[in-house]
């Protein structure tokens, strides 16, 4: 821990372009029936402005943490702000959908290089004893940005239109690297011997893996072009990430990802806890937004607005969600937070019905806000409490690719779960690609039941892989209490 005068102000300022890049993750999904109208784009097209964002975000994750334990967290922090907010004006001015994905590309390596600076930084200027209120912060911030992204996306294609879904980052970006460039600390940077066959076997590996996963309901688990199919890229990706891990355990100078982090049991046990939070988060949204949208006949504004109440509660909660952490109860608080967690999803499924009232419908938002409480800042926690100052943006780097990776997971896993309840619910539903072909209209009352009995089913996924974490939690090691300050010597009285 590196001794900084206002870590509070850093921390806050670093939260600005954290929350940013993570609504992106999101929030164009409500604008892409407008990108293709303005752009002239098909459907595969417009997917590719999401899933270039996200796998030139997920795939550089190791590389760039491990960067900034090399040039400084600050420096790559500012470097990445820069690229993004660029990318970002890039985006709202493209007149082809072709410039927009290459201008998503571009943002996404700024997100890349941005992301594990946040939790490296925080775990250097803030003692152990001191980090789960810090991390509550940054964990609540990754909850509610992933949440908010659509709702934001919903007001502003409605009242301004497509582009500002990007323009919006401009101004925050430039006061966020104001802010940034004043209020973070220049941390001590550690000389490393780049590891340069571990970032291409790690670059290659996650590359496979990730758009192989992330695509393969778009190439219907099928062939991608000629003979190369879905399934042999992500065999392929598996193979590459093996030889990864095979190199950085023989390489003694010094490895990409120090995979002695691991003798860590909360650190191991964080990351798997995290993968099943990205994994639900990420998927749980799809079935009930569409459910919103084409049983009960909401605007996307209006079905994004259902999930205020997670929302709201999730960021309310965090400060004392941390205070409970810097008092020793992270372990509690993650097992408590899985189990809600699951237990909001398992409510989903049961209200999601043609004639549930509205009102009833934002329970399970609540519980699920309730439950982010234990989530992010105790894993977040868990997983750093222990880390070295110089293996920091590594730990980070791992850690926000396991997250990543998991929120890919979700998404795929859902949409092909989706379209499968269609099938066995709807006859002839299967083969429309999910919901995607009933877009932009109300169903038919006729359909409402069967359809709301698939989405319905499909929430049960998320809270299945939920309860994994939920298993998980009661294996992690207890954080002790924080030591409460020693209280200031009495000055004499004057004479």
């Amino acid at each position: 821990m590196e001794n900084v005068e206002r870590p509070w102000a850093a921390l806050w300022s670093l939260v600005i372009g954290f929350f940013m890049i993570l609504i992106d993750t999101t929030i164009v999904s409500v604008a892409n029936p407008a990108i293709m109208r303005a752009l002239g784009a098909d459907i595969n097209a417009v997917i590719w402005v999401t899933s270039a964002y996200l796998l030139a975000y997920a795939v550089p994750l190791l590389i760039t943490g491990r960067l900034g334990d090399r040039f400084g967290p600050k420096n790559m922090y500012l470097g990445g702000l820069v690229v993004f907010t660029l990318a970002s004006l890039w985006c709202g001015l493209s007149g082809s959908v072709g410039s927009l994905i290459a201008a998503r590309v571009v943002q996404g390596l700024g997100a890349s290089l941005m992301t594990p600076q946040t939790m490296a930084v925080i775990t250097r200027i803030f003692p152990p004893e001191r980090r789960g209120s810090a991390m509550a912060i940054w964990g609540s911030t990754a909850g509610v940005a992933m949440l908010v992204g659509p709702i934001l996306g919903g007001v502003l294609v409605d009242g301004a239109g497509w582009e500002w879904v990007f323009f919006i980052n401009v101004p925050v970006g430039v006061v966020g690297f104001l802010l940034a460039a004043r209020l973070v600390p220049r941390l001590a940077t550690h000389a490393h011997r780049f590891d340069w066959l571990g970032v291409v076997l790690s670059g290659v590996g996650m590359f496979l893996l990730v758009f192989g996963i992330q695509e393969g309901q778009t190439y219907a688990w099928g062939t991608i072009s000629g003979p190369l199919t879905v399934w042999e890229l992500i065999i392929a990706g598996v193979v590459v990430m093996a030889l990864f891990v095979v190199w950085q355990w023989r390489n003694r100078a010094e490895p990409l990802v120090p995979l002695g982090l691991f003798r860590d049991r909360n650190f191991t046990l964080a990351n798997v806890g995290i993968t099943t939070v990205g994994f639900a988060v990420t998927s749980f949204g799809l079935p009930t937004i569409f459910y919103y949208q084409l049983v009960r006949g909401m605007t996307p504004t209006q079905s994004a607005l259902m999930m205020i109440p997670l929302a709201v509660l999730s960021g309310a909660l965090a400060p004392v969600g941390g205070k409970l952490v810097d008092r020793g109860y992270a372990k509690v608080m993650n097992i408590g937070g899985m189990l809600l967690f699951a237990f909001g999803l398992v409510l989903y499924a049961v209200l999601l019905t043609p004639d549930m009232p509205i009102w009833a419908l934002l329970i399970p938002s609540a519980v699920v806000g309730l439950a982010n409480a234990g989530l992010w800042g105790p894993l977040a926690t868990l997983a750093t409490r222990s880390l070295p100052p110089q293996l920091a943006g590594a730990g980070s780097g791992i850690y926000n690719t396991t997250r990543q990776i998991g929120a890919v997971l979700g998404s795929a896993a859902i949409a092909a779960l989706i379209q499968a309840r269609l099938a066995a619910e709807m006859p002839g539903g299967g083969q429309s690609g999910a919901a995607g072909d009933f877009a932009g209209a109300a169903l038919p009352p006729m359909l409402h039941a069967p359809f709301s009995a698939a989405m319905g089913q499909s929430v049960l996924l998320p809270a299945a892989v939920v309860l994994v974490g939920f298993a998980v939690a009661f294996f992690f090691v207890k954080v002790p209490a924080a030591p409460k300050p020693a209280p200031a010597p009495k000055q004499p009285a004057p004479r």
